[in-house]
């Protein structure tokens, strides 16, 4: 029976963040339970955030999403594993604290104890060694960490924060480095020397799916090869050309397949030759060939075994020698200039030598960029780690391909952008970058006698975490290192991904908690963005097919982006995601927020509208309003077998309705349409049931009849509070509290109260609103008398209500005649 002292005078969503996140943390409400049974524990693979600055508007959106169906199966009796981590290491960290600190890592200098960072920033940068370097960025990692900690609690996510992990933590340096250490002994993992995807503004190697398309101005130049003509946006390269091909029904180049022709300015002989990716249609139909321009090039490279000459450098210059069978002075006119400088070089080359045919043709085309990069990748010669994908490997595909449609995707569409990934894979994941705040590649190379790393001998380590640039191997001291005879480490990192691909190892304690890792591994869901299934979902199951032959988790649930008014994705790198959660927060609460992001569909990007807050706050405060008015009543437990009357057992058939509707829905992970199903439940119920009943609630009719009003009144309010607590953990807590025992985060998901005919509710509810029409429409009170009520509809089901709806409506006299169609004239 509800305690009246428990219910305040005037309700209020301020303060209820503070109140019940803090009841929350020191009773332990989101604890996972090791000792849960395997069959009942749902597992989720949390997104660690990158730590590179503020969380925004989008973060709180796609996390809270995540939030509502992990408090679901919670309120389901499941045993939920709700982990959270940071994703700091990698390049995102290094980028904020070389801006933070003003300075450069320069892996050559010493180690000074006692740095400590400029108080004001110039505009040089501070150049000073790795190990500094590392320590600021733990340091400005851990400021962000907290911030991001505080808003996750703020936004009332049930996350179990005793499993809190980073990336660049023990754990998880550990755990990458020993999945790297299996996939090379596997074979999975392998060092190659050859074409490399470069970004030259970072310095370091990246992955096919760290690059993307914008549009920039180019030019077209028309290129005279003897007797043949070449159209290439990327005249700079002549010297590095090694071929020309066309399509091998191309009837112009047929008959010259196998000849060679020699190249403009540089005059090296070269083949020209048959392949099927030459468009006949597009430009002159004859493509040159060069090492490397493109991703294209590479593969003509590789499938034509032709030679290799490399201009372009690590610096984003041609090279200052030439390269193999380039005349030294024909070349020193372009050695060591920078891309643009070099082409415009050539050009005046080629111009002078009348080998341009006409004036360059300006165009707009898609060149390919680094992600967070501003300068376009290159294509350079190092020596590089990768992972095999399945681009190179047919069988392998096939596997990724079969694993993808094992997945249940939500929503399902989603798994196209998934088998486009995977089918259009053309080099396997390089995972080595050339970086400092990452997890290192974990080996040493034996040096011979002039001191040149032996590398198809690589010492492994016998213990996890380490670092080859401070650690030494069995059997050698630090005065070796970098002797002739003696030992070098590997001076690359990891790519993130390599990291975050094995998250559900790092979450579940893989290495150092096998009890745990069997009890949450394969996990339930992995929630994330859909521009990252090419990257972190492709890479995770990629590397559990490897490790474990099954998939990481059973669901992939895909969020949408968040777009501001111009369409475009919310992002901290577009400056378009300046409004700070926080003042979101404190401006219309934190379950106003959460309302819209449980508002949105799965996977469907939606636009940051403060006016879904806003109608958010307003739910917020009828729900405490509401649960308020309706404890006054003071009577009843929520017991449905005291429902005896027509209209509230209509009622509970109706959120029987709901309640089963909701639930299906939610189990598919469409909590928006769960959502979408409990607030038009509650309005109803607060506009027109509750008036409908009122005068009986108060006492104002049988005994049995006044037990039945309180009862329904009870049971629909416990169920829905428990509806909304998904959704709007603060104010469900708070009004749950009022009049119920411990947590409703904890209490059990609403069953389906009763099936009943919802007929007399639908009917009362009807003519409830005629009569609301009407007053309102004379202006008048809504407490104004109806002096003659002619109703026109089912005559049982209408005198099963007339008692009800004479009082909410004030009724004098009634006319009811039986009809096909409800009608109501309403007579002030």
């Amino acid at each position: 029976m509800p305690d009246t002292h428990r219910i305040p005078q005037r309700p209020s969503l301020d303060g209820l963040e503070e109140k019940w996140a803090r009841v929350w943390e020191v009773q332990r409400i989101y604890e996972f339970d090791r000792g849960a049974d395997k069959a009942n524990v749902f597992a989720i693979d949390t997104p660690p955030p990158t730590v590179s600055g503020a969380l925004h508007i989008g973060h709180v959106f796609s996390y809270t999403q995540t939030d509502i169906v992990a408090r679901y199966q919670r309120m389901r009796g499941r045993d939920v594993f709700y982990p959270m981590g940071w994703d700091d290491n990698g390049l995102p960290t290094e980028r904020r604290v070389q801006l933070t600190f003003g300075v450069q890592c320069d892996p050559t200098l010493p180690y000074d104890p006692d740095f400590e960072p400029p108080a004001r920033p110039g505009k040089e940068r501070v150049h000073i060694s790795r190990r500094n370097f590392v320590e600021l960025c733990q340091r400005q990692t851990a400021m962000d960490e907290r911030s991001y900690e505080h808003l996750w609690k703020l936004m009332g996510l049930s996350v179990d924060w005793s499993h809190l992990y980073t990336t660049i933590g023990d754990r998880a340096r550990a755990t990458a480095q020993r999945g790297f250490l299996n996939s090379l002994g596997r074979g999975e993992a392998y060092a190659l020397d050859g074409p490399t995807l470069w970004d030259v503004s970072f310095g370091t190697a990246v992955a096919q799916a760290e690059l993307e398309d914008r549009e920039r101005p180019g030019a077209y130049h028309r290129i005279k090869f003897g007797e043949f003509f070449v159209e290439t946006t990327r005249p700079e390269l002549l010297p590095a050309c090694v071929a020309l091909v066309a399509h091998p029904e191309d009837n112009r180049f047929k008959a010259h397949f196998g000849g060679t022709v020699r190249t403009p300015l540089f005059n090296v002989e070269v083949p020209l030759l048959p392949h099927r990716l030459a468009d006949p249609d597009k430009g002159s139909g004859l493509v040159m060939v060069c090492t490397f321009g493109d991703l294209t090039d590479v593969i003509w490279w590789r499938e034509l075994d032709l030679p290799t000459r490399t201009v372009m450098q690590r610096n984003g210059r041609l090279g200052l020698q030439p390269p193999d069978g380039v005349d030294e002075d024909l070349y020193a006119p372009v050695a060591g200039l920078t891309v643009n400088q070099a082409r415009e070089k050539i050009v005046a080359l080629l111009r002078a030598s009348g080998e341009l045919d006409g004036e360059p043709r300006p165009i707009t085309h898609a060149v390919k960029f680094y992600e967070k990069g501003d300068r376009p990748v290159e294509i350079v010669a190092t020596r590089q780690w990768y992972i095999r994908n399945g681009a190179r490997t047919p069988e392998l595909r096939a596997a990724m391909l079969e694993r993808g449609r094992e997945l249940e995707w939500e929503p399902q569409h989603m798994r196209s952008r998934y088998e486009h990934w995977v089918e259009g894979l053309t080099g396997d994941w390089v995972i080595s970058r050339q970086r400092f705040f990452g997890v290192p590649i974990p080996l040493w190379y034996r040096l011979d006698a002039d001191a040149n790393p032996i590398y198809d001998d690589p010492i492994v380590p016998d213990s996890l975490p380490m670092d080859p640039s401070s650690d030494t191997p069995a059997g050698f001291e630090e005065i070796d290192r970098g002797q002739p005879g003696g030992f070098i480490g590997d001076p690359d990192v990891m790519d993130t991904w390599a990291t975050s691909s094995l998250t559900p190892q790092i979450a579940g304690g893989w290495l150092d908690d096998p009890e745990l890792f069997d009890l949450v591994f394969p996990m339930a869901m992995r929630p994330q963005a859909h521009e990252i299934i090419r990257t972190w979902l492709f890479t995770t199951v990629l590397r559990a097919h490897f490790e474990h032959g099954v998939l990481p988790w059973k669901h992939a649930a895909i969020a949408g982006w968040i777009l501001d008014p111009d369409r475009k994705k919310l992002s901290k790198s577009k400056d378009n995601a300046k409004d700070s959660p926080e003042d979101f927060v404190s401006q219309y609460g934190a379950d106003a927020i959460r309302y819209w992001a449980g508002s949105a569909r799965r996977g469907v990007d939606t636009a940051l509208d403060v006016n879904q807050f806003k109608v958010g706050r307003r739910l917020a405060v009828k729900l405490l309003n509401a649960s308020r008015f309706v404890l006054s009543f003071g009577g009843a437990e929520p017991d449905p077998a005291k429902v005896t009357e027509p209209v509230d057992r209509a009622l509970l058939g109706a959120l029987s309705t709901v309640v089963a509707e909701a639930t299906a829905a939610l189990e598919a992970f469409d909590y928006a349409r769960a959502l979408e199903l409990t607030e038009q439940f509650f309005w109803t119920f607060c506009d027109d049931y509750v008036e409908l009943v009122k005068a009986r609630a108060y006492g104002e009719a049988e005994p049995s009849e006044v037990d039945s009003a309180r009862a329904a009144l009870a049971v629909a309010l416990s169920a829905v509070q428990r509806l909304f607590a998904p959704f709007l953990p603060y104010v469900a807590e708070e009004v749950w509290s009022w009049w119920q025992e411990g947590s409703v985060h904890r209490a059990p998901w609403p069953q389906p109260p009763m099936p009943a005919d919802t007929a007399p509710f639908v009917v009362a509810a009807e003519v409830l609103g005629a009569i609301r029409r009407a007053k309102s429409g004379a202006q008048q009170s809504m407490k104004a008398e109806v002096t003659r009520l002619e109703v026109a509809g089912p005559v049982g089901t209408l005198h099963m209500v007339k008692a009800d709806l004479t009082a909410a409506g004030n009724v004098r006299d009634w006319a009811i005649s039986e009809a096909e169609e409800l009608s109501a004239t309403v007579s002030l």
